[in-house]
């Protein structure tokens, strides 16, 4: 019944299929515009914890903070970037509104094609922009395309070493003189100290009166997850 509906059903023009696409298009930017809110609103509470673990000399607790911070802004950029790429494809569709009317169909864009298929590399978008790809290709405005995203997993170790390199900076200027009272080699010393003692029980001892503070970390790290995905 249901392919006998899809026969009958006529089929949108051109015009009102790009209309369509660009809707969605500015629906999904304007996602992208309230998480990006969520993930900033976010971060402010986020600096407060890092300077109130400064002040107590918790610099473990407070690189682990910072690091979902640069983590969270890498999020913002790649979102603005996503958002920017959505609109290049809505331009791209729009100038293509003026050939549909002459030939009476969408044609092919190699720079369309382009964009929603990097579009697609990323986590946050891939399944809406897979939608996206099987309709435009449906309607003959790209080829269809293997994803490849799976290829970027590979670059994952790289991106935590510059993480890494990034935190110190935002530990700097966020926590300010609170942390640059603590001379560098001691710092290091203990983040270095800590992570050795994990798994021990002298590690317990050495936080059972901060046990609030741990399941505060812990929290924020939940909700910094939530508002990044």
């Amino acid at each position: 019944m249901e392919k006998v509906m899809n026969i009958i059903k006529p089929k949108p023009n051109p015009q009102q299929q790009l209309r369509d696409w660009q809707r969605r298009l500015r629906q999904e930017c304007r996602n992208i515009e309230r998480q990006i809110r969520d993930i900033q609103r976010e971060e402010k509470n986020v600096q407060k914890a890092i300077r109130d673990a400064a002040k107590r000399n918790d610099m473990v607790s407070a690189k682990a903070l910072a690091k979902e911070i640069v983590r969270s802004r890498r999020t913002v950029n790649r979102l603005y970037e996503n958002k920017a790429q959505m609109n290049s494809i809505s331009m791209h569709l729009g100038e293509s509104v003026a050939i549909a009317r002459t030939v009476g169909h969408l044609s092919k864009s190699a720079e369309v094609m382009k964009l929603v298929n990097n579009l697609m590399k990323a986590p946050e978008m891939a399944a809406t922009m897979l939608e996206f790809s099987k309709e435009m290709t449906k309607a003959g405005v790209i080829e269809e395309f293997v994803n490849d995203a799976v290829d970027n997993a590979l670059d994952s170790e790289d991106i935590e070493e510059e993480i890494e390199e990034e935190v110190d900076k935002v530990l700097t200027a966020i926590a300010g003189e609170t942390a640059a009272q603590l001379p560098e080699t001691v710092r290091k010393e203990r983040v270095k100290q800590s992570a050795e003692t994990a798994r021990t029980t002298e590690e317990e001892e050495a936080i059972a009166e901060g046990v609030d503070d741990e399941e505060e970390l812990e929290e924020i790290r939940a909700r910094l997850a939530k508002v990044r995905s």
